[in-house]
């Protein structure tokens, strides 16, 4: 693919990754802020509670030495422009990588229209940067886990991404190598059954993060919360490949229709 297909299409999946922030942020305000400030309010109401019970009659001025700290970014914009800039820059630089796999892909991995090869990078990126990393280490509102292992959970976490991607790339790799003698239908099904039981063996092997979620806290709030970020990359994932799709189609449609209306005025020339 030439490079200058490459830029265009990445410029397009930026674009197109903006476009799916935009929905995710909102589908992130309207239903995953909630869970956020239930859970804020379940850890301050353990916080004055473990006060009380330590401090006995001084607890009166632990709430007021705590209102007293002032955070360096209020709740309210946390929740809107501190949100809406994480979710767009995320939107934004997945969508340029996306757009780039797409490229790599394009033409390798079967006779999909364009169209069709982006909603199939769109599943993968989603299944593989998220979906498997969330079946092993799920989402945890902040506030709720040991603060002394947060280190731990982030490094566990990043490498289920790492190994959930490499997995992928082996799957695809291994149902190109097997299509030739199995057919195109059954390599696939052998690739993702070879990729299922990769995973789980991987997932009985990495350690749990056993002190994610303190003891006590609420299991529906847990829950919803959990079901809000799954919400959130899903839509954010499945706008990305609706719009970059019809953004990709439409621009080597384009640029093939072009090539092939100037491939005549070059034929008496090379005659």
């Amino acid at each position: 693919m030439h490079a200058s297909t490459v830029r265009s299409l990445l410029v397009r999946g930026m674009l197109a990754g903006l476009i799916a922030g935009l929905l995710a942020f909102a589908v992130a305000y309207v239903v995953g802020e909630p869970p956020v400030d239930g859970a804020i309010a379940v850890e301050e109401a353990q916080a004055a509670h473990e006060a009380h019970a330590g401090h006995g009659g001084g607890a009166a001025a632990a709430p007021e030495a705590a209102g007293e700290e002032e955070e360096a970014v209020s709740r309210p914009v946390q929740s809107t422009f501190g949100l809406a800039t994480g979710v767009l820059v995320y939107g934004v630089a997945l969508g340029g990588i996306a757009a780039l796999a797409f490229s790599f892909a394009l033409g390798r991995v079967g006779r999909f229209s364009p169209r069709a090869t982006a909603a199939l990078t769109a599943a993968a990126a989603f299944t593989t940067v998220y979906l498997v990393p969330f079946l092993k280490y799920p989402a945890t509102p902040p506030a709720v886990g040991n603060p002394d292992t947060i280190g731990k959970r982030t490094t566990l976490f990043f490498l289920m991404i790492l190994l959930s991607v490499l997995l992928g790339l082996a799957a695809v790799v291994a149902g190109r190598r097997l299509a030739p003698r199995l057919g195109n239908w059954n390599a696939t099904l052998a690739a993702a059954g070879g990729f299922v039981v990769v995973t789980a063996i991987a997932f009985a092997v990495l350690p749990a993060n056993d002190d994610a979620v303190k003891a006590g806290f609420p299991a529906a709030l847990l829950w919803e919360f959990r079901l809000a970020s799954l919400a959130v990359q899903a839509v954010l994932w499945a706008v990305f490949g609706i719009v970059f799709g019809a953004l990709a189609q439409r621009a080597l449609t384009s640029r093939t229709a072009a090539t092939d209306a100037s491939a005549p005025l070059g034929a008496p020339l090379a005659g």
